[in-house]
């Protein structure tokens, strides 16, 4: 029963949140503070690892692919799908659910267990709509700019690493590239950002608002928060897959 219990609270918190989306005063400044934390706080480590993915993964299809019968340009056909489809959105969704699902979990947490949200209930502040409001809608505003950033960032290291290496031109990685393009392999990946980026602010935020049992509640809350979103990050990336695609 524990776990329709959980599911229950999880959306009755969700429906006061956004029940409360109208009243943009209450937490438009706490929703610019949470962006900032989001996206541009992230935005280094997920190009560094968007950088690496693309550059990894041109290396590999380059030496799987070695062949004098396959041109060079199939290497392009490859990476640039493979991260616009997968790669961005799944890396970055990872990481953002261990740095910012962990931290929304602990702060939330703390603020429980030091009866800080108690106090602003006592003010007669709405709690939901000041703390989790803005952190949900942060989320599915700045992960989908940090994919699209993920997405440029990886193919351009693919697109070097491969001119460095002499695995292929600059030139036929682009002819690669176009040969294969869909317009809609990056929609698909937007969609994908935009649910990754729900599921790990809404779960986050649903295990550090209702902590109980002092700091060592507060370390559970965290780990379940960053655990629990990457296997409903991996969960929505195959149901997404299976139904869109």
């Amino acid at each position: 029963m524990a776990p329709l219990e959980d599911l229950g609270r999880y959306l009755i918190l969700l429906g006061r949140a956004f029940a409360s989306i109208d009243e943009v005063r209450t937490y438009w400044e706490n929703l610019v503070t949470q962006m900032v934390r989001i996206g541009v706080d992230s935005l280094p480590i997920v190009a560094l690892s968007s950088a690496f993915s693309g550059a990894v993964l041109t290396v590999q299809t380059a030496y799987q692919l070695e062949s004098s019968f396959i041109p060079n340009t199939i290497i392009g056909s490859i990476v640039v799908p493979s991260m616009m489809l997968e790669l961005a959105a799944v890396i970055t969704g990872f990481i953002l659910a261990g740095r910012v699902g962990a931290r929304i979990a602990a702060e939330l947490g703390t603020m429980r267990v030091s009866e800080q949200i108690d106090a602003l209930e006592a003010m007669g502040l709405n709690s939901i709509s000041f703390l989790i409001l803005p952190r949900v809608l942060a989320g599915v505003i700045m992960v989908p700019m940090l994919y699209i950033a993920a997405c440029f960032i990886g193919i351009g290291g693919g697109m070097v690493l491969g001119e460095v290496t002499g695995a292929l031109t600059m030139n036929e990685f682009i002819e690669g590239a176009r040969q294969f393009f869909k317009p809609f392999d990056p929609f698909f990946g937007l969609i994908k950002a935009f649910v990754f980026g729900f599921i790990i602010t809404s779960v986050s935020c649903f295990k550090g608002y209702y902590t109980d049992g002092g700091a060592e509640g507060v370390g559970d809350s965290t780990t379940e928060a960053a655990v629990q979103s990457c296997v409903y990050i991996l969960l929505a990336d195959l149901l997404l897959a299976m139904l869109i695609l």
